[in-house]
């Protein structure tokens, strides 16, 4: 066996009866894999939120921690994280081209209220109750009722947008 592959092989080990220093040489060497993959898979990653966005966070750690703890093999664990990050990119791609494509993976804004007036319907389609609305209201406008608001927005990343209706001339 070629000196560095024994050297790897002593520095992280096999399976998942690892010394210590294994443990933590394979914890720093997937910091750095995961953090070329994150890079790799773009800043939307981080920047969007989006729950399409989530997931790859989600699974990336969920993934690569198994390579840490030597439950599953490193190499192939380091395979299936760059295999996530290239289906996240082509899935951010196609969204990017495609806006139907995108709705289909980051869903479509919700209208809430509009003119002071509750849409029921939506309100119960978003999950969003009453006393969530209000207090979006409260956090964005101050002290602002319903009948202040021109519209209020489940954007696609959950976030409420509530816009104050401008004062009658």
């Amino acid at each position: 066996m070629h000196a560095t592959m024994q050297f790897a092989a002593w520095l992280f080990g096999h399976g998942s009866e690892l010394e210590v220093w294994q443990m933590a040489a394979r914890a720093v060497a997937v910091f750095f894999i995961t953090l070329a993959l994150i890079r790799a898979s773009g800043r939307r990653s981080f920047g969007q939120h989006s729950a399409f966005d989530a997931c790859i966070t989600v699974l990336l750690g969920a993934v690569l921690g198994r390579a840490v703890v030597g439950a599953s093999p490193f190499w192939s664990t380091m395979a299936a994280g760059a295999a996530l990050v290239l289906v996240h990119r082509a899935v951010a791609l196609g969204s990017s081209r495609w806006p139907r494509f995108e709705d289909l993976v980051n869903g479509h804004e919700i209208v809430l209220l509009n003119n002071g007036h509750l849409d029921e319907d939506a309100m119960h389609q978003a999950l969003v109750s009453r006393r969530n609305l209000e207090e979006a209201i409260r956090q964005q406008l101050g002290d602002a009722s319903l009948s202040d608001v021109a519209r209020a927005t489940l954007e696609r990343d959950g976030q409420l947008t509530v816009l104050r209706r401008q004062p009658r001339a």
